[in-house]
């Protein structure tokens, strides 16, 4: 073979090569528990991020290369997620990660993503922690667009003392991660009030009586409960409010918004608040397109998304992640971190337009001035009045 016709043959071998890799997909991993009690929330988010993947596919994609989403189920075991991460990371080889909607999921996995330097985006999970785990390291890799649990103890205790004057607050969280972290938000948020609850009481995941710690409440004259829970316990308290004929409101975390507490709780959930992000109106030109979306590619029942708040943190996660590949030109984690840190080109969501969400040493996108306040109204959550 001539010189010429080998440096053709070369050149052309070379061609398919980089048209391949150009074509190869962009692999961003999905986790989050899609079974369980906390599955409104996993499976709202995935469909979220699954509308969000399929409009940009359709738009042509990121770097003229498609997404493809690897979704796995980690079940909000904490061991479950860490099998994940690795699996995701060494054999999946995903360019990012969404999802966590488990506090004590997010701690225990996020290390792997850190370690490889890859960017997890925390799309639900709220422990104020999350993205403080490495921020101390030179570089974190670790992202939220969800409200975290100093944001919403704020607006939950500024809501309970300062808004509605109650003196004597109780607290209810369960036992996970989640509950006890968000407990001890509300602590130091009272605290700077120079104030204490009257009775603190603690719950397991899958309890299904309450009336010991709800007494307790009582006894110590709570006019106000306050909970860090998840659904299917949230509504056991409701019930259990009503079984004793015990009257006064309930206020906590964005939790409260899920479907298995509205419909297990049924007129017992109606008048609880709780920050949200998002709420299921069409309020905008952007949400009216992103719930008709929703609806008509899950048909979810009632038309009512089984977690809004996840589903359009999910959503919102992938064009954040999508607009930094974008603006780093490559999938390379340092690449993708330091272009989420410094975004030029402002990102429409459906929670909020995002300008300039992050840098170097503020990984949070959320902030208290775009969470405001739900309250359970008949089967769905309203705006707060």
């Amino acid at each position: 073979m001539n010189f010429k016709l080998k440096l053709l043959v070369a050149g052309l071998a070379f061609g398919f090569a980089a048209a391949s890799q150009a074509a190869d997909p962009i692999k961003i991993g999905v986790a989050g528990p899609f079974t369980g009690g906390s599955a409104p929330m996993g499976v709202s988010m995935r469909d979220g991020v699954k509308l969000a993947a399929t409009e940009i596919n359709a738009k042509g994609g990121v770097l003229g290369r498609q997404i493809q989403l690897v979704e796995r189920d980690d079940e909000a075991k904490n061991e479950r997620g860490v099998q994940i991460a690795q699996e995701l990371i060494n054999k999946e080889r995903v360019v990012a990660t969404v999802g966590y909607i488990n506090t004590g999921v997010a701690l225990a996995s996020q290390r792997f993503y850190q370690e490889a330097k890859i960017p997890v985006m925390n799309n639900v999970a709220t422990g104020s922690i999350i993205t403080q785990q490495f921020a101390k390291e030179p570089e974190n890799y670790i992202f939220r667009n969800s409200a975290n649990d100093q944001i919403q103890s704020q607006m939950i205790i500024k809501e309970a003392v300062d808004n509605r004057k109650f003196k004597k607050v109780a607290i209810l969280a369960d036992s996970t991660n989640y509950g006890q972290l968000g407990r001890e938000d509300l602590e130091k948020v009272l605290a700077a009030r120079s104030m204490k609850a009257v009775a603190v009481e603690k719950y397991n995941i899958k309890d299904v009586d309450m009336t010991a710690q709800l007494l307790k409440a009582k006894q110590a004259g709570a006019e106000v409960v306050l909970t860090y829970g998840i659904g299917p316990e949230l509504a056991q308290i409701a019930n259990g409010m009503e079984k004793l004929g015990w009257k006064v409101p309930l206020i906590g975390s964005w939790t409260l918004s899920m479907a298995n507490f509205i419909d297990n709780a049924g007129k017992n959930g109606n008048g609880t608040r709780m920050p949200q992000t998002f709420i299921q109106e069409p309020n905008t030109p952007k949400r009216k397109a992103f719930i008709d979306a929703y609806i008509k590619a899950y048909n979810p029942p009632q038309g009512r998304m089984p977690s809004p708040v996840s589903a359009a943190q999910g959503y919102d996660s992938i064009y954040l992640l999508a607009a930094a590949i974008k603006q780093a030109g490559s999938t390379d984690g340092p690449k993708v971190k330091a272009a989420l840190e410094n975004l030029k080109e402002k990102v429409e969501g459906v929670v909020t337009t995002y300008d300039k969400p992050y840098s170097k040493d503020d990984h949070e996108a959320i902030t208290a001035d775009i969470t405001v306040f739900g309250e359970v109204k008949d089967g769905k959550v309203v705006h707060a009045k």
